[in-house]
């Protein structure tokens, strides 16, 4: 069995998905402008299951923060099990759905549940030009987002590189400069962290993994929970950075690796937290944009560059290492990365 053969290539071929992204969006400036763009709306809410929830929540979180709009963001099956809960009635609403398959019956079902209603208006996100998605609504598509195998990689980065880059085009010039700078930087630091996740899960072994992040952030840092768990069985957890020590720091102990995914905006908070694990017996590892003399204390340090642009826009830099991570901690275990138990590619009810 040749393991890894689908996702490691896959992990590798994201800066030439994002590039066509942000190729293909230049084509779809006209859904951007009747979705994303429209100021109609009174909230827009972006819906997915699994990593796409994820994806969903860095997407409303940068929707707030560059145009100033409500959003939010919620799984799927919510939408439509729980509305009364999830959104509030008599509202003009946008409802995005995100869903790498354009398949997954949880976001079908949702688009269904609002078709018919009047204060409602669809539209979506795919790396699937023909699926049950396109069919129901119009969509964006990320076109070499598409993959083999059952994890979500190259398209996580990809279409949240493109919603993030159709929310630039509708917030103004500094903000599309900041994705262009994101998309020109985006495969400098590939072939760098995959050496580095190598060498880090081959000369250590880890008996817990906590991600922690703030704000977008953290839901990169539940993905990267998530990619782990996935792809090697292991079980991982994450949290907000500061949240983590109202409680959930009694887990540290010696053989803990804590991976911090460091803002810009709040650093110098963060960075504490840090300090304080390594204190408490944890190997920190600290994805940041820059290194610098207040990183020196960490046991290790992955540099991704841009510390220039918003912590939003460098949100799918810091991608790749985790990625790497879950890929090669499989890889350490015997476990092939590409068909991990009990999952599909597609889940359906």
């Amino acid at each position: 069995m040749n393991r890894g053969q689908l996702t490691y290539p896959e992990i590798g071929q994201q800066s030439v998905a994002i590039a066509a992204a942000w190729e293909h969006l230049q084509r779809q400036k006209d859904w951007m402008k009747r979705y994303i763009g429209n100021p109609e709306f009174d909230e827009v809410v972006f819906i997915g299951s699994g990593s796409s929830y994820y994806q969903a929540q860095i997407m409303a979180s940068t929707f707030r923060s560059w145009l100033r709009r409500p959003a939010s963001a919620h799984p799927s099956s919510e939408v439509f099990l729980f509305p009364g809960q999830t959104v509030a009635a008599g509202r003009k609403m946008l409802l995005v759905g995100v869903s790498r398959s354009g398949e997954s019956t949880e976001m079908l079902l949702a688009l269904d549940s609002v078709k018919d209603l009047t204060d409602w208006t669809t539209c979506g996100i795919t790396c699937c030009g023909d699926s049950g998605m396109t069919q129901r609504t119009e969509c964006l598509i990320s076109p070499l987002g598409q993959e083999k195998s059952t994890v979500m990689t190259k398209s996580f980065t990809s279409m949240t590189f493109l919603m993030q880059a159709a929310i630039a085009e509708a917030a103004g010039a500094p903000f599309r400069q900041e994705m262009a700078l994101v998309m020109n930087h985006s495969g400098s630091k590939l072939a760098e962290a995959d050496t580095f996740a190598k060498q880090l899960t081959g000369s250590h072994s880890f008996t817990k993994t906590i991600y922690l992040g703030m704000s977008g952030l953290f839901w990169i840092a539940q993905e990267a929970c998530l990619k782990l768990k996935e792809m090697s069985y292991v079980w991982t957890e994450s949290y907000g950075t500061l949240e983590f020590r109202h409680g959930p720091k009694s887990v540290v102990e010696q053989g803990t690796l804590v991976v911090l995914l460091v803002s810009e905006a709040a650093r110098g908070y963060e960075l504490k937290v840090a300090e304080e694990m390594q204190a408490y017996g944890a190997f920190v590892l600290l994805v940041t944009a820059a290194a610098a003399e207040d990183t020196a204390f960490a046991d290790a340090v992955f540099e991704i560059g841009e510390a220039g642009v918003s912590d939003e826009a460098r949100a799918v830099l810091y991608l790749p290492v985790v990625q790497y991570l879950g890929y090669w901690t499989a890889m350490n275990k015997g476990v092939n990365p590409d068909e991990p138990r009990n999952l599909t590619q597609v889940v359906k009810i």
